[in-house]
């Protein structure tokens, strides 16, 4: 654990990620493209997204168990095929039908690769560097949406869309060898997991990760933390930032990239305050969802086109999202055995990519309301209409933040009667530690 093999371990796995991210976010510098090749309005649009979603989310559970059956290389091997096929679907796509298609097949290989990275780490880290390694996973990964935003977008608009999306498709073979060649399922050494049982065992232990309140909370947490930037990154943020606020091409794919930047910059940051207060992690993501829901009123109800400065601060602000979301992972790792921790992972998987879906169909749906269904991009994609169709987060989100309070009043309790664990709120702990710094 923790050696020297382990880091080329997580090299060779942490690009399977990296393309996985770039294959994901492709149509959210794509979308203003696909609007125009297959003559779409914004609800069709957002369903192109929305299906891939759909796909990952629902897959999370059923990959989550057979994670635990089959080990997480098999897994990584059978997405990165899927992810070559449908990125040639979408790039030989003649019709918005097959490249729907196209995006379900990448919605399944991506589904089959980061809970499968991460109990590949799982297997060749322990103790402090688990957290950091899963943290620096989602920071390198989030490098992918960098490359869609700045050297994918410059290929696409200036070779067209079959080449840029072909380019994608060779992107998933180079993946594909580096997990052939540098990823095992765990460090020579240590005791294999026991053989799985039947069906119904995998299933039933499916039930105990559900039935656990710190699984939950995970979900929960993902799901308030993710769906914000997700909804930016992988379809709105670009029409809005180019031809709501009248950026253009090449400062869209910037401000993208930003937001790229801050999630690796605030990435490292968190993965060590998890490390350091494993008991404040909630806290946590209370506090970037906060951040972000001030950063939203701001834009939302700012007289008159937002200042460039308030636009740079929201991009930050929901940006903490990607790896603050990670959080709902080491709520999974610490509160489920090793043998369901597969299990565990797609469940909490799901949380961020049903809110991040709900959002982009409810985005479309009132763009197009606002626009009278017209496809035309100037119409469609105004700054008044962008301000309505963003307020859908607030109910969105804010229930997940009331079901995130209930999961940890549960688990805080399970902690308290089964472990003699007591969590004290955050103002007790912050006054006694106050009190001893005074004294």
């Amino acid at each position: 654990m923790n050696s020297r093999r382990a880091w080329l371990v997580f090299g060779f796995a942490v690009l399977a990620y990296l393309v996985a991210v770039v294959q994901r976010s492709s149509l959210g510098v794509a979308g203003i493209d696909a609007t125009e090749r297959f003559a779409v309005d914004a609800t069709t649009l957002s369903a192109l997204a929305v299906t891939q979603l759909v796909v990952y989310a629902g897959l999370q559970i059923p990959v989550g168990v057979a994670l635990d059956r089959v080990g997480p290389r098999r897994l990584l091997i059978t997405g990165a095929l899927l992810m070559v096929a449908g990125q040639l679907a979408v790039a030989f796509a003649p019709s918005i039908s097959l490249a729907i298609v196209g995006r379900v097949l990448v919605g399944a290989g991506d589904a089959m690769t980061f809970i499968s990275v991460l109990r590949v780490l799982s297997a060749w880290f322990s103790g402090r560097a688990l957290p950091l390694v899963s943290q620096w996973t989602g920071t390198v990964g989030q490098a992918g949406q960098l490359l869609s935003a700045v050297p994918f977008s410059l290929v696409l608009h200036r070779l067209g869309w079959t080449p840029a999306f072909g380019m994608l498709a060779g992107l998933s073979v180079l993946s594909l060898a580096g997990i052939l060649i540098g990823v095992a399922d765990r460090a020579p050494g240590t005791p294999p997991l026991p053989p799985p049982g039947p069906w119904r065992q995998s299933l039933g232990q499916l039930g105990e990760s559900l039935a656990r309140p710190g699984t939950r909370l995970g979900l929960w947490a993902h799901y308030v933390t993710m769906a914000s930037g997700t909804m930016l990154a992988l379809l709105w943020g670009f029409p809005f930032l180019s031809v709501a606020l009248g950026y253009g091409p090449q400062l869209a794919s910037t401000l993208l990239g930003l937001l790229v930047i801050a999630a690796m910059v605030t990435g490292p940051v968190l993965g060590l305050l998890t490390a350091r207060f494993p008991w404040r992690r909630s806290n946590m993501v209370l506090g970037i969802v906060g951040a972000g829901a001030v950063a939203w009123t701001a834009v939302i109800l700012w007289p008159g086109q937002p200042p460039l400065w308030l636009i740079v601060v929201l991009l930050v602000a929901v940006a903490a999202g990607g790896p603050g979301s990670l959080i709902g992972f080491d709520f999974a790792r610490t509160f489920n055995p090793a043998r369901s921790l597969g299990s565990a992972n797609g469940v909490v998987n799901v949380g961020g990519f049903v809110a991040s879906f709900v959002l982009m169909l409810l985005v479309g749906a009132v763009l197009d309301l606002v626009a009278g269904g017209s496809s035309d991009p100037e119409r469609l994609y105004t700054l008044e209409g962008f301000r309505l169709a963003f307020l859908v987060q607030y109910p969105v989100i804010g229930f997940g933040v009331v079901m995130l309070l209930i999961a940890r009043r549960r688990t805080r309790h399970r902690l308290r009667h089964e472990e003699g664990i007591e969590v004290a709120p955050l103002w007790v702990a912050l006054a006694r530690a106050w009190r001893r710094w005074r004294g």
